[in-house]
């Protein structure tokens, strides 16, 4: 089983869950490209390069094929995932996203503010210069707003992601994810609107606080898939890992097998 993390966090955020996932699984929650501990390259923050280097990891470390589950920008590299790398994938697991293409074509003025930091990082430098030395201030922004129990997401969490987010370069990264995002990601998605993921998914998302990203999230994704089932998640906002764990669980080990 491969745990993809999303922003603004790295792969520490799967550590509620990460052990009892162990006891079934071989688990692998690696940082994504540019997040955490990686390398930072200056490119290569398109969906398919990041989804090839999971493919990579997953190679190298012998586990194909997998069980992958993705959070927010995880889950995007695991949608991306799902289509070029089909032979790799028994289940995929999907948390708190609509289709990257789908939410760019349906954004109206309530889902431009409910995601105005998407349109924030897309400027070119500027949020790099007015987040710098403030990465903390950021960070804590977000955990508190996306999340219906921001104390969840507890402070020795808080210090790990301010830590990585630190380092020269990171929010840059993270920066060139969404940029990448908003561009060649759907461009690639275009070409591929009419090609459904073939392997069984499952999605999930948080329905507190927060606008889901599509009115009717299992219809817009089985727009994208032949086997979908899944459903919101009580009591919970963005962060579903760390806001409500053992639902979480409870769902990815009945789905998973």
């Amino acid at each position: 089983m491969v745990l993809l993390h999303g922003f603004p966090q790295t792969g520490h955020m799967w550590r509620k869950v990460f052990s009892a996932l162990a006891e079934r699984f071989t688990v692998v929650a690696p940082d994504l490209r540019g997040y955490g501990d990686s390398d930072r390259p200056a490119g290569g923050y398109d969906k398919r390069s990041m989804a090839a280097d999971v493919a990579e990891v997953i190679g190298a470390l012998g586990l194909g094929p997998v069980v992958l589950v993705g959070h927010d920008r995880g889950a995007r590299v695991a949608h991306r995932f799902a289509l070029d790398h089909p032979s790799l994938l028994t289940r995929l697991v999907l948390l708190d996203i609509a289709p990257t293409y789908d939410v760019f074509q349906q954004m109206d003025q309530h889902g431009a503010r409910e995601r105005w930091h998407w349109l924030f990082h897309l400027v070119p430098d500027l949020p790099e210069a007015l987040v710098a030395g403030r990465e903390e201030i950021y960070l804590r922004y977000c955990y508190r707003a996306w999340s219906w129990n921001p104390a969840a997401i507890e402070e020795e969490a808080v210090q790990e992601y301010v830590r990585c987010f630190r380092q020269p370069g990171a929010m840059r990264a993270a920066f060139e994810d969404y940029r990448a995002g908003a561009t060649i990601d759907l461009e690639h998605d275009a070409v591929d609107r009419g090609k459904k993921i073939g392997t069984p998914t499952l999605v999930l998302w948080g329905v507190a606080g927060r606008m889901p990203q599509a009115r009717d999230m299992l219809a817009v994704w089985r727009g994208r898939c032949e086997s979908v089932e899944g459903g919101a998640i009580a009591d919970c906002g963005h962060f579903i890992p760390e806001e409500q764990p053992a639902p979480l669980l409870q769902a990815i080990l009945k789905f998973a097998g």
